[in-house]
């Protein structure tokens, strides 16, 4: 279940709820009794991946090399974008 946080736009009170995803997104307000007066904010996701992998720190790494691995060195070249001229277009010829 999400945490869900609310400010009233008659009072400014701010309150966080646990609810289910099909929650209201207006309700009444606890301090100054306003019917409608609870409006769900817009908040940052509060979440960690754990372990490894390319969320890990991909971005703050340097690249490998800019020099490409032998076996893009070897590979043919089609000249328009298609991959491996396998496309089926007029150009692949």
């Amino acid at each position: 279940m999400p945490l869900y946080e609310y400010r009233c736009e008659a009072c400014g009170q701010p309150e966080e709820k646990l609810e289910s995803l099909s929650a209201p997104v207006v309700h009444a307000c606890g301090a100054c009794g306003a019917a409608e007066g609870m409006k769900r904010q817009l908040s940052v996701a509060a979440f960690s991946l754990s372990g490894g992998g390319w969320y890990k720190g991909a971005a703050s790494e340097p690249a490998a090399s800019a020099s490409p691995s032998p076996a893009a060195a070897e590979a043919p070249k089609s000249g328009h974008g298609c991959a491996a001229g396998g496309c089926g277009c007029p150009l692949a010829g």
